[in-house]
């Protein structure tokens, strides 16, 4: 449900993300010329978990200005992104005109809106990425909306950042794995202040941002509940953004264990030897719809 507060929290949000798209498109972070180039593609833990998308329809929730959902068509799926900002929409509308992806749709809605957003239509795949379900405020409204828009025999994927993760105190000077954020849903929100965003770029006037946690049985019994069947649930010892500043690059440290990374094309972050096993950094799941 729906308060006047909590319209309040996403307005401000939605501020912040407008005000960000420029700011992202533009940034060395998202590296739009590398994307243009055919670089900056989707991780590879993504692609192998979700499988071959040639021919399949697929819907990004929460798309941003599209690039991720772009990188879903390069690889052969018919793309839907939905986001709130119009700005992003705007900017993921002009993307794929870019890179000449002619039957990619944007739209934009509020998530919790996007059954009647999207006409009733069904997608082979869902698909929520990195930095999402943290902006929704109801995990089990959110499952039930994404697994209407799940075809029969389709499946929804999620790939993001564990709650434990979003718990830490990213603060400490220690280097002390300290939870201080609630790990479980909340009525209200967890209050941010931020002049900047998560990439390089100048400093923003919308500062404030509102967010949720939510805790990984949450969200899975939310997706159960929603009638959707449990394919897997993976929980990762690597992160795609250096969350705490003593993190060291995958790579280089697979290098030094005479390992080979997984992660080939975009950089992943763990946490060092003698704490790689303290803690989930991300997690992963497929929840499918029975036939």
């Amino acid at each position: 449900m729906t308060t006047r507060d909590t319209e309040d929290f996403y307005a401000a949000n939605r501020a912040r993300w407008d005000e960000t798209v420029p700011i992202h498109t533009a940034s060395r972070g998202y590296d739009m010329e590398g994307f243009l180039r055919g670089e900056k593609s989707l991780y590879d833990v993504e692609t192998t978990e979700v499988g071959d998308v040639r021919g399949k329809t697929l819907l990004h929730l929460q798309c941003h200005f599209g690039m991720d959902t772009l990188n879903w068509a390069r690889l052969g799926a018919k793309v839907t992104g939905l986001d709130f900002s119009g700005a992003a929409v705007e900017q993921a509308r002009e993307l794929a005109k870019r890179i000449g992806v002619e039957d990619a749709a944007f739209v934009q809605a509020n998530v919790y809106d996007a059954t009647e957003a999207l006409a009733g239509q069904t997608f082979d795949i869902v698909y929520t990425g990195i930095g999402a379900l943290c902006w929704l405020h109801d995990i089990g409204e959110w499952a039930r909306v994404a697994a209407s828009l799940v075809k029969p025999g389709g499946f929804l994927y999620v790939y993001e950042g564990h709650p434990v993760l979003w718990a830490l105190d990213y603060e400490r000077e220690d280097q002390l794995l300290v939870l201080s954020e609630p790990y479980f849903e909340t009525g209200r929100p967890q209050e941010y202040e931020g002049e900047f965003t998560y990439v390089d770029g100048p400093p923003l006037r919308n500062t404030k941002t509102y967010e949720w946690n939510h805790g990984l049985g949450e969200t899975v019994t939310a997706l159960v509940d929603a009638g959707l069947r449990l394919e897997f649930l993976h929980e990762h010892r690597e992160v795609a953004w250096q969350a705490l500043p003593w993190m060291v690059p995958a790579e280089a440290q697979a290098a030094a264990e005479g390992a080979e990374s997984r992660h080939q094309r975009r950089t992943a972050w763990r946490l060092p030897e003698s704490q790689r096993d303290l803690c989930p950094l991300m997690y992963s799941l497929k929840a499918s719809k029975p036939a």
